[in-house]
């Protein structure tokens, strides 16, 4: 069978002494599916006894999609004499002693370490839309290749297939790609649509029909837009947050502290004057004496009173609030105004997210360390159960933590920023 270009690289990955894992992908249209399972198909040919993984986020879905390609693949092949499938056990077993066992890799409440996969022991992995499973699947999956790898003089190898997604696979495959950055053990190849001569006129049309998100990601292979219809914060708007001058800076300043807690977060100062955050400082010891005296130099600097300072109060931030005697915001209080809003932290986070999507708050930097960090957070302020009725709610920390491998400081420190457009006080109003 003739593979297509993109496909041969990946192979030759696949087949190398130094590549351990392998992102292949990156667009619709790419053969995506059908080289992983071309890939077990020849190992399992190659090497008797040899046990395989077949994965996605969901079994069923894995069954409904990857193994048809597979069943397609092998009746082409004319191999169905071969092997054999059981769907009970859910495992496909050639006549030669080698296995494929098919898994379902969500990350489910009452098994959040992946204890299921403990026992398992394999020769190698394929996972299908492997965007769609967490960080730590991936981990896990990869540790469980070692089955008689010394046996077949194998390196152990991990592929995944998938679209653009702002997730683990795009920080640790996309970007360390395209900055060159990325280890001689993982490689990532990109193969777009128009790689492939075999699909149809129709369909590349269909994809350049698509919205605007979907079809930079699915037809151009765009990885900076996202497609999920909880993210708050465009890509563009992401874009235009920190750039030109479409925001007046207004009169009122404020000063906004994420306050460390435990030891473990950097504390995240900003002084915005309106709806333009002017300055930036973050402290990655954050001492409650050395907090209050950086928080007292911004306020003489740019003229902050104590009203119009607001630090978070959890934990350390509460002596922070009682020693500048300032704003004090407590994450899990009740939303103001009677808002339809699971808590403060909640409200305050969505209709800051609004602000900047309308292109109605901006922030002057020129790091662009900063940058990506403050934008990789702001691609992750989402709303949980967006298919639910009830108060409105946003992804919480810990889930972001899971993805981005850090806690979202930054964020923190411009949400608050909205606390002072919903308080009613004499000062906002003078």
């Amino acid at each position: 069978m003739k593979l297509l270009n993109k496909q041969n690289d990946a192979v030759y990955y696949l087949k190398d002494g130094t590549t351990t894992e392998i992102i292949y992908g990156g667009a619709a249209g790419g053969g995506k599916s059908a080289l992983g399972c071309l890939w077990l198909i020849e190992c399992c040919q190659i090497y008797p006894g040899s046990r395989w993984l077949m994965g996605r986020s969901k079994l069923k879905t894995l069954k409904d999609t990857t193994l048809k390609t597979f069943f397609e693949l092998t009746a082409k092949l004319d191999l169905n004499s071969q092997y054999n499938f059981n769907a009970q056990s859910n495992t496909i077993t050639w006549a030669n002693g080698s296995e494929i066992i098919l898994k379902d890799l969500f990350l489910y409440p009452s098994d959040p370490e992946f204890d299921s996969l403990g026992s398992l022991e394999i020769t190698g992995a394929f996972i299908d839309e492997c965007n769609q499973l967490v960080y730590k699947a991936w981990q896990i999956v990869k540790s469980r290749i070692r089955f008689k790898l010394k046996e077949f003089g194998l390196v152990p190898k991990l592929l995944g297939t998938c679209n653009p997604a702002k997730n683990w696979t795009y920080k640790q495959f996309y970007v360390p790609y395209k900055k060159k950055e990325l280890k001689q053990s993982k490689r990532f190849v990109q193969a777009l649509p128009t790689d492939n001569p075999h699909l149809p006129e129709s369909y590349l049309n269909s994809l350049l029909e698509l919205d605007k998100n979907s079809k930079q990601r699915l037809y151009y292979g765009n990885w900076e837009y996202d497609d999920d219809p909880s993210t708050l914060i465009g890509y563009d708007a992401i874009v235009d947050y920190w750039n030109g001058n479409h925001v007046q800076e207004g009169e009122k300043t404020f000063l906004t502290i994420d306050v460390a807690r435990k030891g473990k977060d950097k504390t995240v100062f900003r002084i915005w004057r309106g709806w333009v955050c002017v300055e930036r400082y973050a402290m990655a010891v954050s001492l409650l004496d050395d907090i209050v005296k950086v928080a007292k130099e911004f306020q003489a600097k740019y003229g902050i009173s104590h009203s119009r300072t607001i630090a978070d109060e959890d934990g350390v931030g509460g002596g922070v609030v009682d020693f500048l005697r300032c704003e004090g915001f407590v994450n899990n209080s009740k939303a103001l105004n009677g808002e339809n809003y699971e808590n403060l932290k909640s409200q305050c986070s969505i209709l800051m997210a609004k602000q900047i999507h309308s292109r109605k708050a901006m922030e002057r930097c020129h790091d662009t360390n900063i940058i990506d960090i403050v934008s990789e957070e702001m691609e992750q302020i989402k709303i949980k159960d967006i298919d639910k009725d009830g108060r409105l709610g946003i992804v919480p920390k810990d889930k972001i933590k899971e993805i981005i491998g850090r806690s979202p400081d930054d964020w923190d420190s411009i949400m608050m920023r909205y606390y002072f457009e919903l308080v009613e006080t004499e000062f906002y109003f003078d």
